[in-house]
């Protein structure tokens, strides 16, 4: 209730009339003056009261007269009354009625009753009231109060000592509220210059007012009291103690410091006074070192003093804590003293407050930033800060050095109570004994090397709840627990993280707002460096060496889980702190300390096995949380971060899965590690940890995210250097996360893609197999994962992106190892199953890939890039770019050259024809594209200045694309492989063939030219250096035809096809290809082509030469209908004179040809100005006659190089190559193909060396390993086609003549000149060069010989012919000229005259015959043109032809039955009986010599002479006795006709009549002769039938006598004749029936002779 009011001013005043009168009682007997006062007393206050509106005022006013009384009463010192009296005045304070002198009057009258010892409690309480209620008391008056209580502090009774220790806090307190107050009061108001008051004390500030100046003077005497000096103000103090002391200035200065900041005098006395005061009182702690005994100082040191050292340190943290910015210096000072007592040689309680004094500071961060700011980042400072973090590490790392000496706590301690006595107990019982009350829970604790320090829980987390600074009643120093300072060093430590790290986090949050917001204001402000970035460093700079090394050690040391967790959370939050500030050094540090205690101790040394502990999964678990959530402050400390997860998921046998992720192994490989189950039931959590570890990396910044991969990376690349040269498992921790990386990251893959697969591609070329084919599996999958992914724009629309993507894919080709490519190749097939249709720009990276194969890579390999291929080409032609098709054909083909796996080869080709068709179907769509393209390619080109550069330029793009088909097709057709050239070969053909259409003209040129030309001249060189060797068999167990077991054979087949294809295009795309404008010149290489293969020594392809060489004569003349068919026509119609046509038909030999157009031009010329160019079919006329005339020229190249026989080498030599019959029969089949285009300029000269080739061709023999498939047997007279050809080629000829003009007609002799040639070879084969040849009869099959044809068949034939053509032309003017019959009958004389020595028999005969019908037809010829002389010639050759038949030098064979020999005789008959009746009638057209031959010959011929080898019973028949009849029959005939033109004639035959009859005398006389000696034996057969002949002649002979006339008949003939009668009529006597007989026959004639004689004279006369 307020002591204004009405009630209690009532209430009050009548209290005080009761103290009066109660007073007045006491007082009555002893004390009457003080009844008197209290009476007045009692009156005074009742006028007061009747007088006054405001009593309390007026009682104020009066106060010292109302006071009197009671003061007076307090002066009688008896109990009683004092009690009463004090307790009155204490009323009125209550009430502030008490005036400034009342106040003084009663103050004074406490003190005597102090200095009396009377009521001390109550003084105390009088005093407190007093000061408490009003502010009267000043100056003085307060200082003799306040000296009061002190001295009442020191008297003997512990209550009131107690009590007034209290009052004197409380009096201190209220003097500087006092002051606060005024202050409060005066503030805002301008101060004017108080007057000095003349009652001043001399140490007084004058400046200051009442309230603050009592406050000055109080503490300046506290100051003086502590130093032991007098003080100035406080006078009448007698004792005082530094404790009490220190404690009341540190309650002033903790409770009060605005004072000391806000006004100069106070903070002039804390610099002056205070500061100096601490210093000196510090310095026996200082000086002191434990263990120096005394005696061994030259001066004793004074000893440090638990009560005053904890007091000074209290004060100091007050001092630092409030004054820090006043007292710069000092406090410098005061926290290096800090430092130093925590040194190990002070004592352990100095050590424990020293402690606790640096953990109160620990708890303040600003203040230790303020530390900073002041010292450590001014130069020349001390580095304060740095020190203090520095000391409470060398602190805590001092605990753990166990000194010598025992425990240096006992020696201040009482005896007994120390800290060694729980060491001990500690030491034995180990960790669960001793700690508080030696509970059996595990207590926390420490423990390294031996040493075990527990730990206690000594504060709430950021308060530093001090035990020791707080024991303000002890005296003796306490004894310190064991690991209690441990234990507020490590609070301490903690706080100190926590504190520094939540308060830069804080702000650096704050700061990075304030940013963001500037940034939005003003975008283009750049940030500047914050100064407050410096403190920060610098604070983070200054302590985290300190705190590494003790956070470090406790982690070593830490047995207890919360303790382990509490380090962790430490080092976690100064890593990601260095991090955020981007202190690398530091940070790195941290994130060591943390993964070194990841892995077990001496993890890198121990390779052998590991124990991963559980304080190790903590620390792992702490590095995942730390990379987990500060992953963007890691930067290049991720490297450590990862290295050490790697050895972790290596100690745990973590294997990498599907996507990177870590599964806990089947087996623990790596180091047979130790797992704890306590670690084993971690394991899931901790694969799961990593998973979500870097799948968080998807929210790291680009800048953060490119450092994990880096450090990746660079794992990586240790682990591969590690794998080198190693079987061992690798590590393949990084490949997998780099994959999880990438996985998580697609959205911003292109940021890391390069680091990223330019990595995982280097991982793929390791050599071990294990890591390249993680490697692979990473590439590969980011790859599939890439072109999955939802792009944003999509990947169709980001080509860059796409390509991107693919590169890596291409990259991979370069590999050489086969699992690598395998994996390239399998995913480009899922990539193709998947993505396929939208793979666009990306294809011809696809292509590339699958098209990367190379003939070192494996079956395999190649088999599943040829799948990725058929893929391709079954689905995905029409959707990938056209551009991208001519790429497919390129890949289809580098597979057909492929060498390992031949199916593929022609598999690959069969695609090639699929492509083909693909094209040809849609031919138009493709078309359009590629044009389109072209044209964008062709700007792009323009623009940069380069020349468009594709193949096949300049060719339109969809003609280009055939053209690459087609050359990678012919690159086919040379393959080594035979399959595959005639697959590839087939392939060409056909697709020329069946889409050639579509090709401009101008590509045509470039097909014929560069793709059909180039190959065949590869073919042809190829086959011609092909091995000879003979190949065994064909790889595995297929057997080779002998017809292709050499490598030459083989190319040989593919010549042939290529030949073939390319005449054949030649004859199906004439048309087209003669509209290119060098058709001619094309046409010439061709047949250059057609010639060097004709003439290869391989007969396979030179008959499929020939067979080309047919093919493309077969071509009709490809003009119009109307146009005329031949050249001389077409020339006749422009009315050219022949002259312009002649050097055509008439150059010499290797025909120079005229090219068409300068034919024309002459034309042109010739006919002037008004002829224009021909028209278009007579062009082609001309041009036609070129392209055959070429044609010829080459046939007779290839005719007369074949033909020609070798040169050199006797007979024994095998030549290098003789043609085969097949061959040869193709060559001359050509012929009248040939000839129908060009009879019209054939000369004489061309028909000259047509026979050479067709002679030689006939002349060349056959091998006899070939012989039985060719010849006929030897029996059967049929002609080989060779030979057939042959014929028909001149037949052609003849033919062609014959209807001719007749200037043609001149050839007829060379044509009978080549057939005559022929039938020559029936009795002399033709030699082919000095080859030996075997007659067919005699060769064996199996030996290599060269076996002669029979040419019999083929002569005769040519013989029949000759005849033929004989009797149709005989009469030609050409043939007389030249005399044919001459040449005829000449060339029969060699069989006529060999006759049985004829190789055939049937030879001679039809040499007969046909000499008998050609006589036929030719002697009349002859006869007519007698006169010209053209035969004179004939008639010698004629005669021998007879002579020698006739009378042939050969004997018949033996074994000729007679019925043969009849035969024959009856053929001599024959020709005798043609000179009689085609020659000797016609004697006088006939040279005589020619008439006398013949004679002699008939002579001859009628002597019969006879052959010495029959036997008797033929000898009758063989004698042909026919023939000699015949002959003498035709001999007299001629003989005795009138006919004889001249007595020569006569002479002739008369001659020979003569030695005929002379000859008959001779034999008939030695018949009889022989007769008559022989006795009984008969003659030899042989002269028994000669006689008979000549009986038979001498009949003969009489016969024609009687005939003649007989003018005719000579003389002396009739006189031989007669003389021959006596002969005649002896031999009568003969034995022999048949000459009995013969001369019975000769006989009878004679009877018509036997007239009378005439007169001698008449017969002499005539």
């Amino acid at each position: 209730m307020s002591t204004s009011t009405p009630e209690a001013v009532k209430k009050l005043l009548e209290n005080m009339q009761t103290d009066l009168r109660s007073l007045s009682m006491e007082c009555k007997k002893k004390f009457p003056p003080v009844k008197e006062a209290a009476e007045s007393g009692i009156v005074k206050i009742k006028t007061i009261a009747a007088r006054n509106t405001d009593i309390l005022a007026s009682l104020k006013e009066n106060s010292s007269e109302v006071v009197q009384p009671f003061l007076m009463g307090c002066g009688t010192k008896e109990p009683k009354i004092t009690q009463l009296c004090l307790a009155a005045v204490q009323r009125l304070m209550t009430h502030e009625v008490v005036s400034e002198a009342a106040a003084g009057n009663v103050i004074n009258m406490l003190w005597q009753l102090m200095e009396n010892g009377l009521e001390e409690l109550k003084l105390l309480q009088t005093v407190l009231v007093l000061l408490t209620t009003n502010t009267v008391v000043h100056d003085e008056i307060l200082s003799k109060a306040i000296v009061l209580c002190f001295r009442l502090h020191f008297t003997k009774d512990n209550i009131t000592n107690n009590t007034a220790a209290a009052t004197v806090r409380q009096v201190v307190t209220v003097v500087f509220e006092r002051m606060v107050a005024e202050d409060e009061r005066f503030k805002g108001i301008v101060e004017q210059p108080t007057p000095v008051q003349g009652n001043t004390n001399r140490r007084s500030v004058s400046t200051l007012r009442p309230s603050a100046k009592d406050a000055y003077m109080l503490f300046q005497d506290l100051c003086q009291l502590v130093n032991a000096d007098a003080p100035y103000w406080l006078v009448g103090m007698t004792e005082m103690t530094r404790t009490f002391g220190l404690e009341l200035l540190e309650s002033v200065l903790n409770d009060f410091p605005g004072v000391f900041l806000q006004h100069q005098e106070f903070s002039f006395l804390l610099k002056e006074r205070v500061c100096p005061l601490v210093i000196k009182l510090f310095s026996p702690n200082i000086k002191f070192r434990q263990g120096s005994s005394g005696a061994a100082s030259p001066a004793p040191v004074e000893k440090p003093y638990f009560p005053i050292c904890m007091r000074l340190l209290r004060v100091v943290s007050v001092l630092i804590k409030h004054f820090y910015s006043l007292l710069v210096t000092e406090c410098e000072i005061f926290l290096s003293l800090l430092v130093k007592f925590l040194d190990g040689e002070k004592p352990q309680w100095l050590r424990a407050v020293a402690v606790e004094s640096v953990h109160r500071l620990c708890v303040q961060p600003h203040l230790l930033r303020s530390f900073c700011q002041s010292y450590d980042m001014k130069q020349h400072s001390t580095k304060v800060f740095r020190d203090i973090v520095n000391a409470l590490g060398s602190f805590i790392q001092s605990l753990f050095i166990v000194p010598n000496t025992g425990n240096p706590a006992a020696t201040n301690a009482p005896a007994g109570f120390g800290a060694s006595s729980i060491l001990t107990a500690a030491a034995q019982g180990g960790p669960g004994a001793g700690g508080q009350g030696g509970s059996l829970t595990t207590q926390a604790a420490f423990e390294y090397r031996g040493t075990w320090i527990p730990l206690m829980t000594v504060s709430v987390q950021g308060s530093a709840k001090a035990t020791y600074l707080e024991m303000l009643d002890k005296v003796e120093p306490p004894s310190i627990p064991e690991g209690y300072a441990m234990s507020v060093a490590f609070s301490a430590l903690l706080d100190l993280v926590r504190g520094i790290t939540s308060m830069i986090e804080r702000e650096l949050a704050k700061e990075e707002e304030e940013v963001a917001v500037r940034r939005e204001a003003n975008p283009d402000q750049n940030a500047q460096a914050e100064p407050a970035h410096l403190v920060w460093e610098e604070m983070v700079s200054a302590c985290w060496c300190g705190l590494l090394a003790a956070l470090s050690l406790l982690l070593d040391a830490s047995t207890d889980e919360t303790a382990t967790e509490s380090i962790l959370k430490a080092e976690l939050t100064m890593a990601s702190l260095c991090g955020r500030l981007g202190l690398v050094t530091p940070r790195d540090a941290f994130i060591t300390a943390i993964c070194k205690a990841s892995l077990p101790p001496h993890y890198a040394l121990t390779v052998l096995s590991s124990n991963l502990t559980a304080k190790n999964i903590q620390c792992m678990r702490t590095l995942l949380n730390l990379a987990h959530c500060h992953g963007a402050v890691l930067g290049t400390s991720w490297q450590l971060v990862l290295a050490t997860l790697q050895h972790l998921v290596w100690i745990l046998g973590l294997k990498p899965g599907v996507g990177g992720a870590l599964k806990p192994g089947r087996a623990v490989e790596g180091p047979s590690t130790v797992l704890t189950t306590a670690v084993m039931t971690d394991l899931p959590f901790i694969s799961n940890i990593l998973s979500r570890l870097f799948e968080s990396s998807q929210y790291l910044d680009d800048v953060s995210l490119h450092h994990l991969i880096n450090a990746l990376c660079s794992l990586s690349l240790e682990a591969m250097e590690m794998a080198y040269g190693t079987n061992k498992e690798p590590s393949l921790f990084a490949v997998a996360k780099l994959l999880e990386t990438g996985l998580v990251n697609m959205d911003r893959i292109e940021i890391l893609w390069r680091p990223l697969t330019g990595h995982l591609l280097e991982v793929c070329q390791h050599p071990n197999a294990r890591m390249r084919e993680w490697g692979a599996e990473a590439v590969t999958s980011l790859i599939k994962a890439g072109l999955a992914y939802k792009h944003n724009p999509p990947l169709a629309q980001n080509q860059r992106l796409q390509l991107l993507l693919l590169n890596p894919l291409k990259e991979l080709s370069n590999v050489l190892h086969a699992d690598i490519r395998q994996k390239q190749l399998e995913s480009v097939l899922q990539i193709l199953q998947s993505q396929g249709d939208s793979l666009g720009p990306g294809w011809p990276l696809v292509l590339g890939v699958i098209g990367a194969i190379r003939n070192d890579q494996g079956e395999s390999l190649i088999r599943t890039a040829f799948q990725c291929l058929q893929l391709v080409v079954t689905d995905f032609l029409p959707t990938m770019p056209c551009m991208c098709l001519q790429i497919v054909v390129d890949v289809a083909g580098s597979f057909g050259l492929q060498n390992q796996e031949l199916n593929i080869s022609l598999t690959s080709i069969g695609l090639l024809w699929n492509i083909s068709d693909y094209f040809f179907q849609r031919g138009e769509a493709i078309t359009q594209d590629l044009e389109r393209e072209e044209a964008a390619l062709q700007k792009q080109a323009q623009e940069k200045g380069e020349p468009l550069n594709r193949p096949f330029h300049p060719a339109p793009p969809f003609d280009c694309l055939w053209l690459c088909l087609y050359a990678k097709l012919g690159q086919l057709c040379v393959d080594p492989r035979p399959a595959v050239r005639k697959s590839a070969g087939q392939t060409m053909f056909s697709t020329i063939a069946a889409h050639g259409t579509l090709l401009q003209q101008s590509t045509w040129h470039i097909v014929v030219w560069k793709v059909l030309f180039h190959l065949l001249d590869c073919v042809r060189k190829s086959s011609t250096t092909a091995d000879k060797e003979k190949i065994e068999s064909g790889g595995g167990n297929i057997l080779i035809h002998h017809s292709r077991d050499t490598a030459e054979k083989q190319w040989a087949e593919t010549w042939v096809l290529t030949l073939a294809g390319v005449a054949r295009i030649f004859n199906t795309r004439r048309y087209l290809l003669q509209q290119l404008g060098d058709f001619f010149k094309a046409w010439e290489v061709l047949l250059d082509h057609i010639q060097s293969a004709a003439l290869s020594k391989n007969n396979e392809v030179s008959l499929a030469a020939l067979k080309s060489f047919q093919e493309i004569l077969q071509i009709g003349t490809p003009v119009k209908d109307s146009a005329m068919p031949t050249e001389a026509l077409a020339l006749a119609v422009m009315g050219v004179p022949p002259v312009l046509i002649d050097p055509l038909s008439v150059s010499g030999p290797g025909r120079h040809l005229l090219r068409s157009d300068s034919m024309l031009e002459r034309l042109t010329r010739y006919n002037g100005a008004e002829l224009q160019a021909p028209p278009q079919g007579e062009e082609s006329a001309l041009e036609d006659a070129a392209l055959w005339w070429s044609a010829w020229n080459t046939w007779y190249r290839t005719g007369t190089e074949s033909t020609r026989p070798p040169s050199g080498g006797t007979g024994t030599d095998r030549p290098s190559f003789v043609p085969s019959q097949p061959f040869l029969t193709a060559l001359v089949q050509i012929v009248p193909a040939l000839y129908q285009h060009i009879e019209t300029g054939f000369s004489m000269e061309d028909l000259r060396k047509l026979g050479v080739i067709l002679h030689g061709a006939v002349s060349i023999p056959i091998s006899s390993d070939a012989s039985p498939f060719i010849l006929p047997s030897y029996t059967e007279a049929v002609l080989t086609s060779l030979q057939e050809a042959v014929l028909t080629a001149l037949d052609v000829l003849q033919k062609a003549i014959c209807v001719g003009p007749e200037s043609l007609q001149v050839m007829y002799p060379a044509i009978f000149e080549q057939l005559l040639l022929f039938v020559e070879f029936s009795c002399k084969p033709p030699q082919y060069g000095k080859l030996e040849t075997k007659h067919v009869a005699n060769a064996k099959y199996n030996q290599a010989e060269w076996v002669a044809l029979n040419y019999v068949p083929f002569a005769e034939r040519s013989l029949e012919v000759v005849v033929d053509q004989y009797h149709k032309t005989a009469c030609h003017k050409a043939v007389i000229n030249e005399k044919v019959l001459q040449n005829i009958i000449k060339t029969l004389r060699m069989p006529l005259g060999l006759k049985y020595a004829c190789p055939s028999e049937s030879t001679w005969k039809l040499a007969v015959s046909s000499l008998l019908k050609v006589l036929s037809i030719g002697l009349p010829v002859a006869r007519q043109h007698a006169s010209s002389g053209m035969f004179e010639t004939m008639w010698p050759e004629l005669a021998n032809a007879f002579e020698d038949f006739l009378f042939t030098k050969s004997t018949p064979p033996d074994n000729v039955s007679i019925q043969e020999f009849q035969k024959n005789e009856a053929i001599d008959v024959e020709v005798v009986q043609l000179i009689s009746t085609e020659i000797l009638p016609f004697a006088n057209f006939i040279p005589k010599d020619f008439v006398g031959q013949i004679m002699t010959m008939l002579n001859k011929g009628s002597i019969h002479s006879q052959s010495s080898s029959f036997t008797e019973a033929e000898i009758d028949v063989r004698m042909r006795e026919e023939f000699s009849k015949v002959c003498f029959e035709t001999l007299l005939q001629f003989s005795f006709s009138n006919k004889v033109s001249t007595p020569q004639e006569g002479y002739i035959s008369r001659m020979a009549l003569s030695v005929l009859l002379k000859r008959s005398q001779d034999v008939l006389r030695r018949y009889v002769d022989d007769e008559r000696l022989s006795g009984r034996c008969p003659l030899p057969r042989q002269q028994v039938t000669e006689i008979i002949f000549v009986l038979k002649a001498i009949s003969t002979l009489m016969d024609s006598l009687k005939k003649t006339q007989p003018e005719n008949v000579d003389g002396t003939t009739w006189a031989q004749v007669i003389a021959l009668y006596p002969t005649l009529v002896e031999c009568i006597t003969c034995s022999s029936s048949e000459v009995s007989s013969a001369l019975k026959e000769a006989l009878g004639p004679f009877k018509d002779f036997m007239q009378p004689p005439v007169s001698r004279v008449q017969n002499g006369e005539s």
